[in-house]
């Protein structure tokens, strides 16, 4: 690891923990109605993670999940969206995305979206019936 490297995973530390005291609507919805209040299926999930020069959403650990939200901010970005999706799946992270509207409107579909999600993960890691 190069000192390039090390001083940009310094500013993504910082960055995160700027947007981890200031998250979107969407965001704050996803963590405190589903991630946390419902103890999405006894995992731990952080908020704002560094991974690999970019920063994630939310971020299981035991999983290697990665939940992101994309709003209006990547409209017109696809090109970005999918390369940085396929630069963490190559480490082995499994990323599933949703839409601001899908979080505002749609806020049970995606819950029951994000359980089946974690029960096909559990199956490819081999924790069924596990949890933290």
């Amino acid at each position: 690891m190069n000192v390039k490297y090390k001083y940009y995973r310094v500013i993504l530390t910082e960055a995160a923990r700027i947007n981890r005291n200031n998250p979107t609507p969407e965001e704050a919805k996803l963590w405190t109605e589903v991630l946390i209040n419902r103890q999405m299926m006894g995992y731990k999930f952080l908020r704002q993670k560094p991974l690999e020069n970019f920063i994630v959403d939310f971020y299981c650990s035991k999983l290697q999940f990665v939940i992101e939200i994309d709003g209006g901010s990547h409209r017109g970005k696809e090109d970005y969206d999918f390369n940085r999706t396929q630069i963490l799946q190559q480490t082995g992270l499994k990323i599933i995305r949703y839409y601001n509207r899908e979080i505002t409107s749609e806020i049970e579909r995606v819950c029951e979206s994000i359980k089946f999600e974690i029960q096909i993960r559990e199956k490819e890691l081999g924790l069924s019936g596990e949890s933290l």
